[in-house]
């Protein structure tokens, strides 16, 4: 995230408007993609069995209840691994759609006509549903 926030300040004079969430994001998966290409790692997320960070919103009172938190690590195992499955395009389409771009903001954000964000959306949900299709029953 600092690494986007340092990139987008040194290229704000280059922003023209528009939607400001959607330029940030391309800058992120840009720099990702940098990143990974030059093979420097990203810092690690917190590992799996790490509690979650306290938000005082009553998650805490759950915690105790073991059988939910194994219920929690299986369906979210689960969801990474179809997640996992899909290409690198794919997943950044679903997650993109995930945190509420439309279809045109993706289609920014990637730099792709918005028909290609339709047919590959499509696609990567017909795999998630087969892969995830368990957990609709």
């Amino acid at each position: 995230m600092q690494e986007t926030y340092a990139r987008a300040l040194a290229g704000a004079h280059t922003f023209v408007g528009g939607n400001l969430k959607a330029w940030l994001f391309k800058i992120l998966r840009n720099t990702f993609v940098d990143l990974r290409r030059r093979g420097r790692a990203a810092p690690d997320p917190l590992p799996p069995d790490a509690d979650p960070p306290d938000t005082g919103d009553g998650a805490e009172l759950l915690r105790d209840d073991l059988e939910l938190e194994r219920l929690r690590r299986l369906v979210g195992e689960e969801i990474e691994a179809a997640l996992s499955a899909l290409s690198d395009e794919a997943r950044t389409i679903v997650l993109l759609d995930v945190e509420g771009f439309s279809e045109t903001e993706v289609a920014d954000v990637l730099g792709c006509p918005v028909g290609t964000v339709k047919s590959r959306l499509s696609r990567a949900r017909v795999l998630l549903r087969q892969r995830l299709k368990d957990y609709a029953r």
